[in-house]
């Protein structure tokens, strides 16, 4: 199940998801507000129904956790072996401002790691893909390349970090270097650019949900790079808690500095 035809299909699906989303992006939209203050659009609803529908139609005997289906017990879930973990609109504060760094995150979980996703950008129609025994490819305009990560420890960092929420540990942490580039992006773009070798590092200090960085998180591992908290543990999915630690993302050889 592992491989480059479940990718297609998962890159399908995210492609039409995106299709839909840029539909509501294009013409005036309505925002909430959750529970915890985060906004929520039709985009987000849209996207979820489609994406779930078609996981479900394709691959009937995986249980999907989306975030908006969060409430899902873990009682119900704690013994899943494999699972679809989406995000079905992440970067819902970019999309709000309409700034174009948005996503549609679709992962597989096994046995609590990421094994295959597949990152859409449909506002700048660019894919990212990935799974475990694949490798790991960007597509633009229907030509895809093999991305991988920097191994190489640079003089010159470069830095990506949040565009909405980068703190005053983010600012602690950069005094770490002597000389660096910091960018801010939205959403899990900031780990595909870590995948593609256009970032050395992207550390995270600062709250994040699993299902923003499943499918992420298997694009740079099959990239050849890690995920890892700051005790150099890779990140686990569907705990209980679905909140991810501090986290740094970077080439698996990189000699990085310690938070």
């Amino acid at each position: 199940m592992i491989n480059s035809t479940t990718l297609n299909t998962i890159q399908s699906i995210a492609v039409s998801a995106g299709k839909k989303i840029m539909e509501i992006y294009q013409r005036d939209f309505k925002t909430y507000l959750k529970d915890d203050k985060s906004p929520l659009t039709e985009a987000d609803l849209t996207a979820h129904s489609l994406i779930c529908g078609a996981l479900r139609e394709c691959f009937p005997e995986l249980p999907v956790l989306s975030e908006e289906s969060s409430d899902i017990q873990y009682q119900d879930r704690k013994n899943w072996e494999a699972f679809w973990l989406v995000d079905p609109l992440d970067g819902t504060k970019e999309f709000v401002k309409k700034n174009d760094e948005f996503t549609v995150n679709i992962a597989l979980i096994v046995q609590g790691q990421p094994v295959l996703g597949v990152v859409y950008a449909p506002a700048l129609d660019i894919i990212y893909a990935g799974a475990e025994g694949v490798g790991a490819y960007k597509e633009i305009n229907g030509q895809q390349s093999v991305i991988s990560v920097i191994n190489e420890t640079p003089e010159n960092w470069i830095l990506v970090g949040s565009r909405s929420h980068r703190g005053e540990a983010m600012d602690d942490y950069l005094k770490r270097f002597a000389s660096y580039k910091f960018i801010a992006i939205g959403s899990s773009l900031k780990l595909c650019m870590v995948a593609e070798g256009s970032a050395h590092l992207y550390p995270r200090l600062g709250p994040t949900s699993e299902w923003d960085t499943g499918a992420a998180d298997a694009v740079v591992r099959a990239a050849g790079g890690v995920v890892t908290d700051i005790k150099g543990n890779a990140l686990q999915y569907n705990k209980e808690i679905i909140l991810n630690p501090w986290f740094v993302v970077h080439g698996k050889d990189l000699k990085v500095p310690s938070l």
